[in-house]
């Protein structure tokens, strides 16, 4: 039980931080688009890279550095596109409201959804070199992992349900103004970080 408790603890400290797929899930979360699906996504997704690094696949990737600057360069670019998109939502009020907007398809959000999970080489770096080595240190490493994986879970859900109460303070265009700004800056700031490191 030590171990689950001490891969939940850890797995909370590396995502409890405010990045493109953290700032997506609450985006929809506020939308009510989606929602479940979403997490779902984030939160296997997790599990899957989690398991690829207490499987020991964190050792491949530091010893491919070519595969990480691709994904590096990937992330990057769609990181400062969508960042574009929200900039344009907040510039133009009339976009703003979730009422205004036909909702995404499920389709379209889903890969979305993928795209700000696959092509942040961050997520590798947390789950599958970070988290993998952490768990190879730990005497049981797959009850670790575990743990690791429910708190992902554990967030998702609390980030992406939990918005739905913020949703009455966000009924008006300007407050989805703010929101869809500060998302246009973090997207650009974790862009542009991803470019020049």
């Amino acid at each position: 039980m030590g171990s689950v408790l001490a891969g939940f603890g850890f797995s909370l400290a590396l995502i409890v931080a405010i990045g493109a797929q953290n700032a997506f899930v609450l985006r929809q979360g506020l939308r009510r688009e989606h929602v479940l699906p979403v997490v779902a996504v984030c939160a296997c997704a997790d599990a899957v890279l989690m398991t690829a690094g207490i499987a020991g696949l964190g050792a491949v990737l530091t010893d491919a550095p070519t595969v990480l600057s691709a994904v590096r360069w990937g992330g990057a670019a769609f990181l400062i596109g969508y960042a574009a998109l929200a900039a344009r939502r907040a510039w133009r009020p009339a976009a703003l409201s979730p009422l205004d907007r036909p909702p995404a398809t499920l389709r379209a959000t889903l890969l979305a959804c993928l795209a700000f999970t696959f092509l942040n080489p961050h997520v590798y770096l947390d789950t599958v070199v970070l988290l993998g080595t952490v768990a190879h240190h730990d005497p049981h490493p797959w009850p670790f992992g575990a743990g690791a994986a429910a708190a992902s879970l554990l967030w998702f859900a609390a980030l992406g349900i939990g918005a739905r109460r913020l949703a009455p303070l966000l009924a008006r265009p300007a407050a989805w103004r703010v929101v869809d700004g500060a998302i246009a800056v973090i997207m650009t700031a974790l862009g542009v970080s991803l470019a020049v490191g």
